[in-house]
């Protein structure tokens, strides 16, 4: 997948997240390592520790044949903690085994109190890979590898997020161009112009007022650069013709 377009994506478990007892951190941090070697997120989740919905929620985004999954949380012992049997039935038909070199590591580092509950945190999906554990060696995991299996804690899971990039996904292929700029007039104005812009484009529209004046930061981005300046440019020949004022500004992603 090296050189297509992949779709990242971004699972955060945690009921603690959606009642305000805890903040998350994942998402910046991935996106920020993300957008680093020139990737983007397609979508981000938080969800409460349902078994329902992250079984959903992980068919959703294995349906897509480019996606690449980071899941943070719920991969511990306690009875709660239900991603490593949602994700062997969302991605290997229910089964799981006890990883051998997961289980080492967790002897390893518990000695006698690896048992009866610490061990089964090496119970994984079958043909599961590690993801280091630079805390206290109790390894994250990953299937196929393009899904991502982490603990909800960021001190853990930041690590093995810049192991898994480094190692399979260290740099985009693909360059994505972008243009920018600054309108002096309001929405409305430009729908007809926006109407041109093809779907597959990625287009935003952000109005603002400024000190009672109405303005737009148009921006357009693709990975054809000679067909995001040419969609572009209707933009500039709107102002053009209609006498609106505009700055331009060079950013590209």
């Amino acid at each position: 997948m090296s050189t297509q377009k992949i779709n990242f994506y971004s699972v955060i478990i945690g009921t603690e997240l959606l009642n305000g007892r805890r903040k998350d951190a994942h998402f910046s941090f991935l996106n920020e390592q993300l957008l680093k070697r020139g990737w983007e997120q397609k979508g981000s989740f938080v969800i409460e520790d349902d078994q329902k919905l992250m079984f959903d929620i992980f068919n959703l985004i294995k349906s897509d044949p480019n996606s690449v999954m980071f899941c943070f949380g719920g991969i511990g012992a306690t009875p709660d903690d239900y991603t490593r049997v949602v994700a062997a039935k969302a991605f290997t038909n229910g089964k799981m085994e006890f990883h051998e070199e997961a289980k080492n590591r967790i002897i390893n580092q518990f000695k006698e109190e690896a048992y009866p509950h610490r061990i089964n945190m090496a119970y994984l999906p079958i043909n599961a890979k590690l993801l280091t554990n630079v805390v206290n060696d109790v390894a994250g995991f990953y299937l196929e590898d393009r899904f991502f299996f982490t603990p909800g804690f960021p001190s853990m899971s930041q690590a093995m997020v810049m192991e898994a990039l480094d190692k399979l996904y260290p740099k985009s292929n693909i360059e994505k161009y972008r243009n920018t700029m600054t309108i002096e007039t309001s929405e409305n104005d430009l729908i007809d112009t926006m109407k041109k812009i093809p779907s597959h484009l990625d287009f935003s529209s952000l109005p603002k007022i400024i000190a009672d004046k109405r303005k737009v930061v148009i921006s357009l981005a693709g990975y054809d650069k000679d067909e995001v300046d040419k969609y572009f440019q209707y933009f500039i020949e709107f102002c053009e013709k209609n006498e609106k004022e505009f700055i331009l500004e060079d950013i590209s992603l």
